[in-house]
């Protein structure tokens, strides 16, 4: 039971936030795609692997990022205790977790067209070498959106079998969605980041955050918007996309303080309600 325990710890199972941060821009791309005048089956089929999908690639790359970063996880007091860092579970154990998560993802994604296996495949360098990027430059955040969101193109050719400029500017929209709930949950960090020498969007924006969160929301909904157009969405889209405005420039704004990790915290886990109105937002003007 106590392995089970750390198991779990070591995937942050018990924290929904990260698998599903992966998973909505994977819905958002499924359901812009799918023809809903079809069998639903299929549809649902999908919406499940994905879902899948999301919490072993998730689990696994929260593995090895904390192998990556085990050394620097023992100097943060938030991370300390996490079972790598603390030695509750050593390296060549966390690998065969690791592995094995892989292999389940494998699984999942064999269920697809070839397309869609190869594009997954070629993301696979990036996800993993993310968690070294914040040794180098202060953008680890962009690496991460452009790794996190890479679903919302695999999503769209999962059912279509190619790449249409749709899913791009979804997918880029996504990227500056990520941008800005990252550099949140960084300030949750930051005074140890900076002691150890770490970099992040969140230390670089120290003074300005707000007014970098407002740049990458305005090019998230930008982007979302046209792409919307770019569909020929019912003027529906358009109306019930006030919803996330007001809620990234109105409650996160309002949420969201640097010097308080735990409404930084919040701030961060209120983003799971915006992919799923933005999901929500796509399936109806889809299903119209």
């Amino acid at each position: 039971m106590n392995q089970l325990n750390l198991f779990i710890e070591l995937t942050r199972l018990k924290k929904p936030i990260g698998f599903m941060l992966l998973f909505w821009p994977c819905a958002w791309g499924l359901t812009l795609a799918y023809d809903f005048s079809t069998n639903l089956n299929n549809y649902f089929f999908y919406l499940l692997l994905f879902f899948l999908g999301s919490v072993f690639m998730r689990s696994a790359g929260c593995i090895v990022n904390d192998i990556l970063d085990k050394k620097f996880d023992a100097k943060v007091f938030r991370t300390k205790n996490r079972p790598i860092a603390s030695g509750k579970v050593t390296v060549k154990l966390a690998l065969l977790y690791a592995v094995t998560l892989c292999f389940l993802a494998f699984l999942v994604l064999i269920n697809f067209n070839w397309f869609t296996i190869i594009l997954a495949f070629g993301s696979m360098p990036l996800a993993f070498t993310y968690p070294l990027m914040k040794r180098f430059t202060y953008w680890p955040q962009l690496f991460l959106g452009i790794t996190f969101n890479y679903g919302l193109i695999l999503g769209w050719t999962a059912v279509k079998g190619e790449i249409s400029l749709v899913p791009i500017l979804f997918y880029v929209g996504a990227i500056f969605w990520t941008l800005g709930y990252d550099t949140i949950y960084g300030y949750q960090d930051i005074k140890d980041d900076e002691i150890i020498g770490l970099k992040s969007t969140s230390i670089k924006f120290r003074g300005k955050a707000k007014k970098f969160l407002f740049v990458c929301y305005l090019f998230l909904l930008s982007f979302l918007l046209i792409g919307g157009y770019e569909m020929e969405f019912h003027s529906s889209y358009y109306l019930l996309s006030i919803i996330p405005f007001i809620h990234l420039f109105i409650y996160q704004m309002k949420v969201f303080n640097l010097n308080e990790p735990a409404n930084c915290l919040k701030a961060f886990k209120s983003n799971n309600f915006f992919g799923l109105i933005i999901f929500m937002n796509i399936l109806i003007v889809k299903t119209l």
